[in-house]
């Protein structure tokens, strides 16, 4: 290892350290202080130290893009208080010691704030130090106390609402388990942030009053020190001890204000990653009218006779002057290169008088395998331009589908269509319509999951996705409706779920030969034997895909196209029928099927049919040769609701809804229930892994 390695590790090393040490130094120095008599140099230089390090903590302050980003503040601002309550000790010490020497015996600073900030006027200082306390105590710090405990107490009512909206964002396919972990840790520390910035505001207001008691406590007890120890006269005493208290209570008070200010900065901002200046300057400086009517108002006030001319026609000027340069800037079309040449090549396209080509078969359009079409009004979600975000929450759905089914989504095919309200979208699959909603792209949905704590102003509707209770609100709004208890989406969400609701209902109708062909040639790069003498020895492709269609349509995933493909092996040279191939991949399957409806509890909670009740159907699906459609309607409107009943029992139990039969009735029960009760699952007994236990908690028929 050479020199500058073990010099960099070293220095990396003491770094470290040095970190660590750093506050309890800070803590130790200050009880130093408080304990032990300073000579007036050290005094000098933790004077100045302290006044650096609130210009830095203010500093900070202002450049942080998020009030995260400075999560530490309410611990830095504790250590600086106490910090400057110690010099106030030490001074105070100094004070009442040496003070009776006059000049500088307490100190240069001291001295200096005393006598140059003030020009040596106790009267005018202390007129001075009472308007610094004002403004710090009744302005600053109550301002900034009340901010925090209200920001406090709303992170806090938020917080379930927040949790919400990062499930529905989760579930919606448009963030990953890692962004959502990233955004729960987030939330927990924002609202950690805010509590503890409404204890760190106390400790602020703390300190106004200290100071303003420490003043009036140096003040008299300087006056009988010097009077009645050093001989001092009335009028002796009440100047020397003033100036020096004075001058030290604004060595203490300046850096207390400016602490202030940077606290009440720090829970006024907005959590946007944005710099304070770079905020002001996008709101207040975006419409120029504000300028150009306060120009007028000043050009007014400065041509009226008596008024200082020069100082409010200078300022009218500047005023329109930025007003106008901020108007004619809005009016500059904004035109990329890249547009510009497209405009060219259209003209020059335009111009040349080619003959119109013949039509062949590239000019016939296939259907979209899944399409979105929206109205005018909802066009800016879709625009990269305006920053449009459903393009990348749509990708982020086909990226969550593709994991969970096990098979790559198609692209979705996105255009407007005049014909739609301007507020509507469709989403199509192979042609067909299977989902359209009214939204409103300006504003925000506020969906009441079951139990909110009161209602919100705004425009009622449905969500489209699940069909819950809803409302549309403006974006101010959002935080006051997760207070609530409401979960709040925006419209481009809105539209991913929607969407992801749709594809996975209809997941079969996304696989075709092309997709099955593609997966079994990844597989057999990595299984060739098992694949290579599938089709067409045993099975034919449109076998295989009619198969893993099935599967799709009872909601089971292909993701383990191993296991499937090895039973298509092994129980296709038996039969050819998809119906009892997809019954034997279920079979084989279990482990997976019962995980993804009961998680990993060893105890799967299902519902049963009376042994009589099953006899009889058993007896009706070998009559109408298994179709449900079959079926005594009578028997079959009883056999519906006493299922309805029993499933949302178990749901209101927190539990997942499954009715367990024979396998010779699973295909049929499935495919009778999917639409009316579509969060039922039927399972077989030959579906229940050895390792789980079954727990029979309702049985229909008895």
């Amino acid at each position: 290892m050479d020199i500058k390695t073990r010099l960099l590790q070293f220095g990396h090393k003491n770094q470290a350290i040095f970190k660590g040490i750093g506050t309890p130094l800070f803590v130790l120095a200050a009880l130093g202080m408080i304990i032990l008599p300073m000579p007036t140099m050290l005094l000098d230089t933790l004077f100045a130290f302290n006044i650096s390090l609130s210009l830095v903590v203010l500093l900070v302050a202002i450049y942080a893009l998020r009030p995260l980003d400075f999560a530490s503040f309410p611990s830095v601002l504790l250590i600086a208080t106490l910090l400057r309550l110690a010099l106030n000790v030490a001074s105070t010490r100094l004070v009442l010691l040496e003070g009776h020497e006059g000049g500088d015996a307490a100190g240069k600073v001291i001295e200096a704030f005393g006598s140059v900030v003030i020009g040596g006027n106790y009267a005018v200082g202390l007129v001075v130090f009472l308007i610094l306390v004002i403004i710090n105590f009744a302005v600053v710090t109550k301002g900034a106390g009340r901010i925090s405990e209200v920001s406090a107490r709303f992170t806090l009512d938020a917080m379930p609402g927040k949790q919400m909206a990062i499930d529905a964002d989760l579930n919606a396919g448009i963030i990953d388990q890692d962004e959502a972990r990233d955004r729960r840790a987030e939330v927990t520390r924002e609202a950690d942030f805010y509590g503890s910035m409404d204890g760190a505001s106390k400790f602020v207001k703390g300190d106004a009053i200290a100071g303003m008691l420490i003043l009036v406590i140096n003040i008299i007890g300087g006056f009988i020190i010097g009077m009645v120890q050093h001989g001092l006269t009335f009028s002796d005493a009440i100047e020397v001890y003033t100036l020096l208290t004075i001058g030290d209570g604004l060595v203490a008070q300046i850096p207390s204000l400016l602490l202030s200010i940077a606290a009440a900065l720090m829970v006024t901002r907005q959590n946007e990653s944005k710099s304070m200046g770079t905020i002001a300057y996008d709101q207040m400086l975006k419409d120029p009218k504000a300028l150009l009517v306060s120009g007028g108002l000043l050009f007014v006030m400065g041509i009226v006779p008596g008024m200082p001319h020069v100082a409010f026609l200078s300022m009218a000027f500047l005023s329109l002057g930025i007003g106008y340069w901020i108007y004619k800037k809005a009016q500059e079309p904004d035109i990329s290169p890249e547009l510009a040449g497209a405009e060219g090549s259209n003209a020059v396209n335009a111009s040349n008088n080619e003959p119109v080509k013949e039509l062949g078969w590239d000019d016939v359009s296939q259907v979209d395998v899944i399409g979105l079409e929206v109205g005018y009004r909802l066009i800016p979600l879709v625009d990269i331009s305006q920053n449009g975000e459903l393009l990348a929450r749509i990708k982020g759905v086909r990226k969550k589908l593709s994991q969970e089914f096990g098979f790559l989504v198609p692209a979705v095919h996105i255009r407007d269509n005049l014909d739609l309200n301007a507020n509507t979208y469709r989403i199509s699959m192979m042609g067909v319509t299977i989902g359209e909603a009214e939204i409103r792209h300006d504003c925000e949905l506020a969906i009441n999951p079951g139990q909110v704590f009161g209602t919100i102003e705004g425009t009622p509707t449905t969500d489209p996705a699940f069909g819950l209770e809803a409302v549309w609100i403006n974006k101010e709004q959002r935080e006051h409706a997760q207070t609530l208890g409401y979960t709040v989406v925006d419209a481009a969400t809105v539209v991913a779920t929607h969407m992801s609701q749709l594809l996975t209902n209809n997941a079969s109708q996304l696989l075709g030969h092309e997709e099955v062909q593609n997966l079994l040639d990844i597989l057999q790069r990595q299984y060739p034997k098992l694949v290579e003498g599938l089709i067409p020895d045993i099975l034919t492709l449109g076998v295989v895909v009619k198969v893993l269609q099935n599967l799709l349509h009872e909601a089971v995933p292909i993701r383990d196209l191993r296991t499937i493909v090895q039973t298509l092996v092994e129980y296709g040279t038996r039969s050819q029928d998809p119906d009892v191939l997809t019954a034997a991949i279920r079979i084989a399957l279990k482990r997976l099927i019962v995980q993804e409806i009961n998680g990993v509890e060893q105890e799967v909670s299902v519902i049963t049919l009376a042994p009589d009740l099953e006899q009889m159907l058993h007896q009706s699906m070998q009559a109408t040769g298994g179709d449900a459609a079959g079926m005594e309607p009578g028997l079959a409107e009883r056999l519906q609701s006493s299922l309805a009943q029993a499933s949302e029992e178990l749901e209101l139990e927190g539990m997942p809804a499954i009715l367990l039969t024979s396998g010779v009735l699973r295909s049929t029960l499935s495919r009778f229930v999917k639409n009316t009760i579509p969060s039922l699952r039927v399972l077989s007994y030959q579906e229940i892994p050895d390792d789980k236990q079954i727990k029979i908690v309702s049985s229909v028929g008895q």
